[in-house]
């Protein structure tokens, strides 16, 4: 008589996506708010999982049907439960976070790398504004990870980034030392223009992007826990969410060339831009949140 068929021996091992589904429902149970690199719980447990397999979220997608081990199903499980108890970001349980599939180091220092402007970078649409061996500032660059996107895509030009935050410029200097590029960008400590050179002819910028602190008063105050575990000085734009924007517009013709451009981020506060700045033409650009996300003036509609 033959001998029974012996069960294979990690028949009870979930797969990958088996374990994405469990803490996918788990986050779901708990209604949590997403929004600093996931859209939902579905993507957020696929963030998690793929760091216990040492990979970026989209190359975990190719290892669905592969097994977990039980370590690694139940690392996962922790930080879901963590998330869950915290309600802090993700990205600082892990301290990375992930933008246009390039990885970032995170903390609570500086808010999660995120920006619709990431998009414009790595998509080539800035580049009329970008000439070979131009020059460009990331004005209040926070972790830093708008000028390491921009370094990396037009690696002949100069990259000045400036924040108010020195905590925050520490993430930044990690990030861009993690991304070999420190020649290529100069990190400035102070409020917005202030530790900037005095502007003259020759170091004037081509383009200055721009991820301001834009969320009006009322919006803040409703703000859902992960965002309240930001640094609120990274968010808060004061009662209009303009209070930032109109310093920044007022001082940008003096640090662009004569046919440099200013690239902001707005958000959801169109409505207020406008009131504030009924006079001034602005070009919206199209990133995959919308049309009425991001803007650019022009320097010729600056003056």
């Amino acid at each position: 008589m033959d001998p029974e068929p012996q069960p294979p021996a990690n028949q009870h091992a979930l797969t990958t996506a088996q374990s994405i589904d469990q803490i996918a429902q788990r986050l779901d149970s708990a209604k949590l708010s997403y929004g600093h690199g996931a859209v939902d719980a579905n993507s957020e447990a696929l963030w998690i999982v793929s760091k216990q397999l040492g990979m970026s979220p989209s190359d975990a997608l190719e290892y669905l049907d592969s097994p977990l081990s039980e370590a690694q199903h139940h690392a996962a499980l922790a930080i879901a439960d963590q998330r869950i108890a915290t309600r802090k970001p993700l990205a600082y349980l892990l301290e990375e976070a992930w933008l246009m599939g390039v990885p970032f180091y995170c903390n609570e220092q500086s808010i999660v790398p995120r920006s619709w402007i990431a998009e414009l970078i790595t998509g080539g649409d800035l580049e009329p504004w970008l000439p070979a061996d131009g020059r460009a500032l990331d004005l209040c660059t926070g972790n830093g990870s708008l000028a390491v996107l921009l370094a990396m895509a037009c690696p002949d030009i100069h990259i000045s980034a400036c924040d108010i935050s020195a905590p925050a410029l520490a993430v930044a200097a990690r990030n861009i030392d993690r991304h070999g590029i420190g020649t290529q960008i100069e990190l400035f400590h102070g409020d917005l223009w202030s530790p900037l050179p005095e502007p003259n002819d020759e170091n004037r910028f081509d383009l200055i992007i721009c991820n301001p602190p834009y969320v009006n008063s009322a919006s803040m105050r409703a703000l859902p826990a992960e965002y309240q575990a930001e640094p609120a000085i990274a968010l808060a734009g004061g009662e209009d969410g303009m209070d930032l924007i109109r310093e920044i517009i007022a001082n940008a013709p003096d640090y662009l060339n004569e046919r440099g451009a200013l690239l902001l981020e707005i958000g959801n506060e169109i409505e207020h831009f406008h009131k504030a700045f009924p006079q001034i033409p602005v070009i919206w650009m199209d990133v995959s949140a919308g049309d009425e996300q991001v803007l650019l003036i022009q320097a010729e509609d600056l003056r």
